[in-house]
């Protein structure tokens, strides 16, 4: 079972299907907090949900409201399970242990497609499956 070690942002423990995007996200602006579907029109996610998804994408932009974006999407039941980031700012780092998203930075994304299947479990992530590439 291949482990890959991180930096944890909040501990946690999740397991779930990966959606990726090497396209930064805003959080606020860019994901409907009702739904958790990607509603940015240029972004690779365009129309996608990550509810419930381990998400894994670069970093975040925009507004600091996107923190509380994360808390609303968690109180929807529409968050994701986990975040898997290469360098998470303070957007991101406070929406994940306001709203207890196990999240992990880092981390070359490179390694990681959608479709994969992998557990977050005291900083490390763990591929339970590999998608055909």
């Amino acid at each position: 079972m291949e482990k890959i070690a991180g930096r944890i942002i909040y501990a946690g423990n999740a397991i779930g299907t990966i959606l990726k995007s090497n396209m930064p996200i805003s959080f606020f602006g860019a994901v409907d907090q009702q739904t958790g579907v990607i509603k940015e029109k240029n972004h690779g996610l365009f129309g996608q949900s990550i509810a419930g998804k381990i998400l894994v994408f670069p970093h975040a932009k925009g507004s600091t409201v996107g923190s509380y974006i994360l808390y609303a999407l968690k109180k929807n039941n529409v968050a994701p399970a986990g975040m898997i980031l290469e360098d998470c700012e303070t957007i991101v780092a406070v929406g994940a242990i306001i709203s207890e998203i196990p999240t992990i930075d880092q981390v070359s994304i490179d390694q990681f497609q959608t479709g994969d299947v992998v557990q977050i479990d005291r900083g490390e992530i763990i591929f339970e499956e590999k998608s055909h590439r």
